[in-house]
């Protein structure tokens, strides 16, 4: 397979570059980490530089290949990254673009892209665990909407968002998979109780989400009804295929950063130390050429990512964990001080092998879909 980059490929890469130098020294300080309502306005702001730069549409319309090298210049030349917008961007809108009508894409999507509106995650729930196909949401039709009770945890920017990708149970009688509908729901909806949860890193972006009988739109399903699981697959693969593409190019740069702090207070001289590091750069260089694989095999499978994006998300996962931990390695006494850097990412670290899927679920995707064999019972 050719991993190399075309010459209008290398060209989109070289006009990114200039217009990133030309606007990123511009751009106002990052506000308080704990300041949501100025953070999700500092991320809106970013995404409509980029809608009035042309380059808004990447995630969607662009070749899976310019997304990647979109995401690659950006986090090399220390962009804003999505933040609260990455629901929207990385998850809910390929979804839609992939599987909504055209009304829908018509409404959705440029909001989106303008940086107007704010997605979060409904998928989880308390008593499912890792079983996300176990959600008890329940969702019952009345004439023109669908009627929602339960609840949701960890969900993403909840407390900022303007809608919510939300996963509903509308036939508790079919099996587990088949009774699923993937629904919109606006979160100025009367009956929706949000109540934010604060991390292990001190910091509070997830959040529960309590629906008291929400009455949602029929016309704000996507795909059929019961055909929901579906649909999540196609929304899962887009977070384990590109998704993280910009924080391999993270861990890489920090990985040099460690390098340099390691010689600067004496930790080099320890040949442990050195062996770790060097492999965990031979690992996210390899992360990088699998995530290239990844994206040309989602171009020739017609945008979607694949099963591929597992093996990536489930080798990554580690990594990162790996890459943190070494970085305490490096710090010494000051591995918690949650000023110094690198604290705060190792705390945060310890939750990748849980988001988007366990690396037990991984697993089994890898056993079933990629080698063949049979399903567990």
């Amino acid at each position: 397979m050719d991993l190399t980059y075309t010459p209008d490929e290398e060209d989109f890469r070289a006009r990114l570059r200039e217009w990133l130098g030309k606007v990123l020294p511009g751009l106002p300080p990052k506000p308080s980490p704990d300041d949501w309502p100025a953070r999700r306005a500092y991320d809106l702001g970013w995404q409509r530089r980029l809608h009035d730069a042309g380059y808004a549409d990447v995630h969607w319309d662009a070749s899976p290949t310019t997304r990647l090298i979109f995401l690659e210049e950006t986090e090399k030349a220390g962009a804003p990254y999505v933040g609260a917008n990455f629901v929207g961007l990385l998850h809910a809108g390929p979804t839609i673009a992939a599987e909504g009508t055209r009304e829908q894409r018509a409404r959705w999507l440029p909001p989106i892209l303008r940086g107007e509106e704010v997605w979060c995650q409904g998928f989880s729930e308390p008593e499912a665990g890792s079983d996300l196909a176990a959600l008890r949401t329940r969702a019952w039709r009345d004439g023109d909407h669908y009627v929602v009770t339960g609840s949701k945890i960890w969900t993403s920017h909840a407390e900022v968002a303007d809608w919510c990708e939300l996963l509903v149970r509308t036939d508790p009688s079919a099996p587990k998979h088949r009774g699923i509908t993937w629904l919109a729901l606006p979160m100025d909806t009367p009956g929706i109780t949000v109540r934010p949860l604060r991390t292990l890193a001190g910091s509070a972006e997830f959040a529960e989400v309590f629906l008291d009988e929400v009455r949602v739109p029929v016309a704000n399903r996507v795909g059929d009804e019961n055909d929901g699981w579906r649909v999540t697959m196609v929304t899962l693969s887009f977070e384990r295929g590109t998704a993280f593409a910009g924080e391999v190019v993270a861990c890489r740069r920090v990985l040099t950063e460690l390098a340099l702090q390691a010689r600067e207070n004496g930790r080099w001289d320890d040949p442990a130390l050195r062996r770790l590091l060097g492999r965990l750069n031979a690992e996210f260089r390899a992360l990088w050429r699998l995530t290239q694989w990844n994206v040309s095999a989602a171009e020739a499978s017609g945008g979607v990512p694949g099963a591929g994006g597992s093996v990536f998300k489930l080798r990554y996962s580690h990594a990162r964990q790996e890459l943190y931990d070494a970085a305490a390695d490096v710090l010494g006494p000051d591995r918690l001080d949650l000023d110094r850097p690198w604290t705060l990412d190792r705390l945060s670290s310890l939750s990748y092998t849980i988001a988007a899927g366990t690396s037990q679920i991984q697993h089994s995707i890898v056993a079933e879909r990629i080698l063949g064999l049979p399903k567990g019972r």
